[in-house]
């Protein structure tokens, strides 16, 4: 499949490195030769420097016979009139954009991207692709990551094992011995920096990430046996007051939510805003990092902080100070990957990777078949795969135990019209069945040949 993605900047640079993992041809365009260059020396891409909205840009870049086109330049006019190019010009299939400004995601403002206006087939906002992330988040608490698969019926959960932890240095197939009736299964284990798909005889230790997949209903019971309390969020402090903690702050409010609020806004105009738009939530001016100021919102006293500017570092120690002053609970917006690995030793509980859940939600779009989700876990580290199974696959007619998966893949849950399976080895898969699978990144392709499924338009 031929695809041009116009930004080589963090977003399009890892939607290329997963598209080009997997046999397209692609082609990176961004007027920064830099960008441009880094693109070309670490994918197996062709780049392209210059405007991605000109047209005589996208012809260098094949856009004469393009299957897909996805914006995702950090100008929202630029991805838009990129979209229009490749529409009106050289009639690519699909088109993708990449879109912050709330005025143009406004729900009275749909129409706007119909064909025969701006033709744009999927808009993606970062911003409210961030903040379900953060809701999701203080929903599990206990999880530094989360998502639901199989129409919310499976969560997927994130959580790092502490000397609290119960099953620690027991190996998983005893965990299946000890809690046969639970339907937890663990996919994946970062440690010491790595990622990898556990065997049944590899053991849980203190400080291991691990990404656990269970029934909705097991949930609570799962994170006790992991050794996490389930604490209710009622108060939370939101710092920053711009997209993304605005639209945390009104999901708050108009989802009924029993959280309430206070968000911190160190840009007077920008608090005046969110205080005009919020009607139930108090706004605070001031800056988030001054103690009198998280002191102002009762931060001892709260269940959560929230920090979502856009600055890295200032969510970092925002974060690490409301936790000093008492507040058990820190969830903060984390830009750039390499920072990760520091804030599990500063305290910080969960973060958000505007990147992650960008490229996610944009991998969501462009899969093709039956493959219904797409979720990206840590630096482009795995996928979460969610497919309904083809009487074409090879996989379909035999028994889970019978399947030869890469080492790096693992099936998470099954299900069977209305019935979700743990995926033990005497499940058999058939045509029809939906199954969710955790794969690394290098064998992503290898899942997509075993469900006979390839990227793809619709």
């Amino acid at each position: 499949m031929k695809i041009i993605i116009c930004g080589a900047g963090q977003v399009g640079w890892q939607i290329a490195r997963h598209l080009a993992n997997e046999n397209n041809d692609i082609t990176i365009v961004d007027r920064d030769a830099d960008l441009v260059r880094r693109a070309t020396d670490t994918l197996d891409v062709q780049g392209i420097v210059g405007f991605a909205s000109y047209p005589d840009i996208l012809a260098r870049a094949g856009a004469v016979d393009a299957d897909m086109i996805i914006a995702a330049t950090h100008s929202d006019e630029v991805n838009m009139v990129t979209c229009q190019v490749a529409h009106s010009v050289f009639n690519i299939p699909r088109k993708i954009a990449r879109l912050r400004a709330q005025s143009y995601l406004d729900a009275i403002y749909s129409d706007l991207y119909r064909r025969d206006h701006v033709p744009i087939d999927v808009v993606i906002s970062p911003e409210r692709e961030v903040a379900n992330a953060v809701l999701r988040r203080l929903e599990t608490p206990a999880a530094f990551d989360t998502e639901f698969f199989l129409g919310g019926e499976i969560q997927m959960i994130g959580i790092t094992l502490t000397d609290g932890c119960p099953v620690i240095n027991t190996p998983l197939r005893q965990l299946s011995d000890l809690f046969s009736t639970l339907s937890a299964i663990v996919v994946a284990i970062r440690r010491e920096g790595t990622m990898f798909v556990p065997g049944s005889g590899d053991q849980l230790f203190i400080g291991d990430s691990c990404y656990i997949f269970v029934q909705k209903v097991d949930v609570q019971r799962t994170l006790e046996v992991f050794g996490k309390t389930t604490n209710t969020q009622e108060r939370v402090v939101i710092v920053g007051g711009g997209n993304v903690g605005l639209s945390v702050a009104k999901d708050l409010e108009t989802k009924g939510s029993h959280i309430r609020a206070k968000v911190i806004e160190r840009d007077r105009s920008i608090a005046e805003h969110a205080a005009e738009v919020l009607e139930k939530t108090i706004v605070l001016n001031g800056d988030g990092l001054d103690g009198d100021i998280l002191a102002e919102s009762n931060i001892e006293r709260s269940d959560a902080i929230v920090a979502v500017t856009d600055d890295d570092k200032t969510n970092i120690l925002v974060a690490v100070r409301a936790k000093s002053m008492g507040c058990p609970l820190a969830i903060c917006l984390v830009n750039d990957p390499s920072m990760v690995m520091l804030l599990q030793d500063m305290g910080i509980d969960a973060y958000i990777n505007p990147r992650a859940t960008t490229v996610s939600s944009i991998l969501r779009h462009i899969r093709h078949g039956r493959v219904q989700g797409v979720y990206s876990i840590g630096d482009a580290e795995g996928e979460v795969i969610e497919a309904q199974v083809l009487s074409t696959s090879t996989i379909a007619g035999q028994y889970i135990r019978d399947i030869e998966f890469p080492e790096g893949v693992r099936i998470a849950a099954v299900r069977k019209e209305k019935n979700i399976l743990k995926p033990t080895g005497s499940v058999r898969i058939e045509d029809g069945d939906q199954i969710v699978l955790f794969a690394l990144s290098d064998d992503v392709r290898e899942v997509e040949r075993l469900l006979q499924v390839t990227i793809d338009f619709f």
